[in-house]
């Protein structure tokens, strides 16, 4: 009996220990999570911090942590059981969760360009009146009535270049600057555009990453990570401590940590979607540049400024490196905007901001996604019927859009935010919601049905 018992509590200690050790490992996740995001909406987008505790971060652990907003500093700490994690606000560069230095440290790091405020949004160009009127009810319904679920802050849809409905809700204003989560992805496809048209990069050459030359990794190239075909190791489930979560809330430097990662498939030949991709990329962007000031005026030039958007923050990791992955911040408008240039085939205005052709290859299916995917884009080609076979090796699932045309592309955040293109019908509808899985979700394919419905009636 006493060696049942000696043996019953080296076990439990062993349970104990092992609980504390997987626990421990989760806080920086926690309350990294909490701090960045709170800071973030508090200080960007300017949102009331109560509001986005009860709505945003109303989830998982995440809502149990102690937020203490710094109005002053400009800082959001978040606390968990022993732990906690600050984030910081700098202006120009929006908020940064501290990793490796503290915010005095990273503050010695002025913005180098000219910094515009969300008050020189200007509005969008008019479109058809009758049009409008028809959409005045989808509008009123999803931002007023909740009738296609979730939590929508705003709806902007435009028709022939010509905005025919534009919603937000209370708190919100066309000012406001809202959370792309993974549509950066898509921003980060214009960049790669950009610089293709200016001949700074070829997406169908090797990376030359310097990390990568000693073995199979050294074939990757900008395409293959673009289309998610990289064969990298990578972890998209937001299990408690997948990559994506270990990326985004505990690393300095979120390219590298995705580089560091070993070859488990040939280059170009399995699909799996990866946030890690997505920063990779925007690591080897910023290299080609001298400086950070050059990389960011370069965007400012090629992007923001032929675009009108003059108030964006793309968010950086703690090595100055834009999180093209996730944390772009854009009105709806300016994310409407964004949409148009796909819609007009790269061009702004009469001029060409990405190649000739660059759109097509952008909504050209990679060849293990199932008609799913493109070049940083999602896409309605799929066979509906394939779509439950879908597991989480995928990483994430394509939106069910069974009655909108098959020729949408869209840029998709996973927390209900949609950028769809829809180029037969000379449509562009921008989402900027709160639709959390499984309860929350949007209902994007009625909402479609009827804005479809509204332009074609």
């Amino acid at each position: 009996m006493k060696k049942f018992k000696h043996i019953a509590g080296i076990t439990l200690l062993l349970a104990l220990t092992g609980g504390g050790i997987w626990l421990n490992s989760l806080l920086p996740i926690i309350t990294g999570y909490a701090a960045k995001n709170l800071a973030s909406a508090v200080f960007v987008s300017g949102r009331e911090a109560s509001e986005v505790e009860a709505l945003d971060l109303n989830f998982s652990f995440i809502r149990y942590t102690g937020n203490t907003v710094d109005s002053v500093n400009k800082t959001v700490t978040s606390r968990f059981l022993w732990a906690s994690s600050t984030a910081a606000w700098r202006e120009g560069y929006g908020v940064t969760l501290l990793r490796g230095a503290t915010a005095d440290e990273l503050r010695t790091q002025k913005y180098p360009l000219q910094i515009q405020t969300p008050a020189s949004e200007r509005p969008l160009p008019e479109g058809d009146s009758a049009v409008s009127a028809r959409m005045a009810y989808v509008g009123d319904a999803f931002m007023k009535g909740r009738a296609y679920g979730g939590h929508p802050f705003a709806f902007v849809v435009r028709h022939r270049g010509g905005a025919v409905c534009e919603r937000y809700d209370e708190g919100i204003t066309p000012q406001t600057r809202l959370l792309s989560w993974s549509m950066a992805k898509s921003f980060t496809n214009a960049v790669v555009g950009a610089m293709a048209q200016d001949s700074l990069v070829d997406i169908n050459a090797p990376t030359g990453i310097a990390q990568w030359q000693e073995d199979g990794r050294k074939d990757i190239t900008l395409n293959d990570l673009m289309q998610m075909q990289s064969g990298l190791e990578w972890n998209e489930d937001y299990g408690a401590r997948s990559d994506v979560n270990l990326m985004l809330h505990c690393t300095e430097d979120m390219g590298l940590y995705a580089i560091n990662k070993p070859l488990q498939q040939k280059p170009g030949t399995r699909w799996y979607y990866s946030s890690g991709s997505t920063n990779i990329v925007m690591r080897c962007l910023r290299d080609k540049f001298p400086t950070r000031r050059e990389f960011l005026s370069y965007i400012d030039r090629r992007l923001y400024t032929p675009l009108d958007i003059r108030d964006a923050v793309f968010e950086e990791d703690m090595s100055g490196t834009p999180v093209g992955s996730s944390y772009l911040y854009l009105t709806a408008r300016g994310f409407a905007r964004f949409g148009q240039m796909y819609l007009d085939d790269g061009c702004v205005g009469g001029e060409r901001i990405l190649p000739e052709g660059w759109v097509a290859y952008t909504a050209t299916p990679a060849s293990d996604s199932r008609g799913a995917y493109g070049s940083f884009f999602w896409l309605n080609r799929m066979d509906y019927n394939d779509i439950p076979s879908w597991t989480e090796r995928e990483g994430s699932k394509p939106d069910r859009l069974p009655d909108a045309p098959s020729d949408v592309f869209y840029c998709n955040g996973h927390d209900g935010q949609r950028v769809y293109i829809i180029p037969s019908k000379e449509l562009v509808v921008a989402v900027l919601s709160y639709s959390p899985k499984p309860d929350g979700v949007i209902d994007f394919n009625a909402l479609l049905r009827d804005v479809i419905e509204a332009v074609d009636n």
